[in-house]
């Protein structure tokens, strides 16, 4: 008879132990999922004021970047034809060589340009999220 004895006491050893970690381990479950709430919060936290200017600022950012890159792409202006011509060993005449000269300095400012415009094209893209926060409200 000793031996149910053992057997029943392992039985009630086992559910007294196996309940009480299951609350537990519940509970944790319920903190870890409580840090995944803030991903849910941050279409709100974008509707911040703060983040609102910066939202701002960043698209303001981007449309002087868009203004500087057209800018410095009319600087540049029609150069390829010139390009060409040097490259196949054609000599340009004075006026030609001026403007060549003046395009390839502008390239260089139109590649500034455009990584700047790429940077302000990154940072602005939380303007989507909020875009679409506001014409669905």
């Amino acid at each position: 008879m000793a031996p149910p004895k053992v057997a029943t006491s392992k039985t009630a050893a086992k559910p007294e132990e196996t309940t009480p970690p299951a609350p537990e381990a519940a509970s944790p479950e319920l903190e870890i999922a409580a840090p995944e709430s803030p991903p849910q919060e941050s279409p709100s936290q974008d509707a911040n004021p703060a983040n609102i200017e910066d939202i701002f600022a960043a698209l303001k950012s981007l449309l002087g970047t868009v203004e500087k890159l057209q800018k410095a792409r009319q600087e540049v202006g029609d150069i390829k034809p010139l390009l060409v011509r040097m490259l196949d060993g054609e000599l340009l005449s004075g006026d030609e060589l001026d403007q060549l000269k003046s395009g390839v300095n502008g390239l260089s400012r139109l590649v500034r340009s455009y990584d700047d415009y790429q940077s302000a094209l990154a940072k602005a893209q939380p303007a989507r999220e909020l875009l679409d926060l506001v014409l669905k409200s």
